[in-house]
């Protein structure tokens, strides 16, 4: 037989997501396998949400819906597709008992009132680059709920903080399918393999570089952004460093997860609270790159620190490589008091 042959034959194929989740359910005590199966249910919307998105060129999805969502922003055909997908798939899973959506306005009950758990997700973050097949995403952040089981879930189930989160993280739809997570204990990373449509472990025990020569921010904004942006900016540019930005958070937070880089949305003229949402993009984020060794700020505390008093509130954001961010952040010590952002921390 050929040596290559013998070397190919009967390989494992690797650590199915299935399998590592069930190794990890005794890192929770409380946990009687309930949790597990909601990592499951994201997975298998997940899964549905990719084939939507390998199709959409085929098919009448792509495209925008022609209304608003409750953000104010152009609803795309996908967005509502997998809004409905993850509803659906929480729902029948039975672990939520709510769940709260960035396409719509308030909690969404999902009649598991016994369900222990409540899930905050952006369902397809970055649709509008569908239509020039550019990578897009989903977020998610899950709670174990404050109320009684048995009642309907409520407002306090949502605003816990961002440091009572126990499993958050993203989905990548991109030139392969990545799932990546953290149950506070460490990040690792698995990617769809299609033809056995299964998530396989690809990236364990992420750990993002202490820093990096990437930066991410969309420099169309220059003259609105504050000062001490504009100052950090103009000081990677000397160093020479790349500007990477792909207008996807999902996309451009992956690719500085791994090899190192800053990401930045900071405040600008227009949207001085910042625009990116903290329930459902900073938190589920924030909580993974402090689990894989990396920094996420607001500009005036640590993202995990903000008081969430409102579901779809905004924040500006500074995340990645611990070292790219300190010397921002040093910047942003100094900068006059005027364009500091307001932030209500803990």
């Amino acid at each position: 037989m050929n040596i290559s042959t013998e070397n190919t034959i009967a390989q494992p194929v690797g650590t199915t997501l299935e399998r590592y989740i069930m190794r990890k359910q005794a890192e929770f005590p409380f946990a009687n396998g309930e949790l597990s199966q909601l990592l499951r249910d994201i997975a298998l919307a997940g899964k549905i949400v990719n084939r939507e998105v390998n199709r959409a060129g085929l098919t009448s999805i792509i495209g925008s819906m022609g209304q608003q969502n409750v953000q104010g922003e152009a609803q795309q055909k996908l967005d509502v597709e997998a809004n409905i997908r993850f509803i659906r798939a929480l729902t029948n899973g039975g672990e939520a008992c709510a769940v709260l959506s960035e396409e719509e306005d308030d909690i969404i009950h999902t009649g598991n009132a016994q369900g222990k758990y409540v899930v905050a997700i952006d369902p397809l973050d970055g649709s509008s680059n569908i239509d020039v097949n550019i990578s897009i995403g989903t977020i998610f952040s899950i709670y174990r709920r404050v109320t009684p089981v048995g009642e309907a879930a409520t407002r306090e189930d949502f605003l816990q903080g961002g440091r009572r989160q126990v499993a958050a993280g993203y989905i990548l739809y991109g030139s392969s399918t990545m799932l990546v997570y953290t149950t506070g204990h460490g990040v690792a990373g698995f990617t769809y393999e299609n033809s056995l449509g299964e998530f396989f472990l690809s990236h364990p025990a992420i750990t993002i570089p202490t820093s990096g020569t990437v930066f991410s921010c969309n420099e169309g904004y220059w003259f609105d952004y504050p000062q001490y942006v504009r100052d950090y900016l103009m000081q990677c540019k000397r160093e020479g460093q790349s500007g990477r930005y792909v207008g996807s958070l999902v996309a451009d937070y992956h690719r500085n997860l791994l090899t190192g880089g800053i990401y930045l949305y900071p405040p600008t003229r227009k949207n001085p609270s910042g625009k990116l949402r903290v329930l459902y993009e900073a938190f589920p984020l924030a909580f993974l790159i402090e689990q894989a060794g990396g920094r996420a700020e607001s500009g005036t505390g640590p993202i995990l620190d903000i008081v969430a008093t409102e579901f779809h509130q905004r924040t500006p954001l500074f995340v990645g490589s611990p070292a790219l961010v300190e010397q921002l952040l040093a910047g942003a010590a100094v900068a006059p008091k005027e364009e500091s952002v307001e932030q209500n921390h803990a």
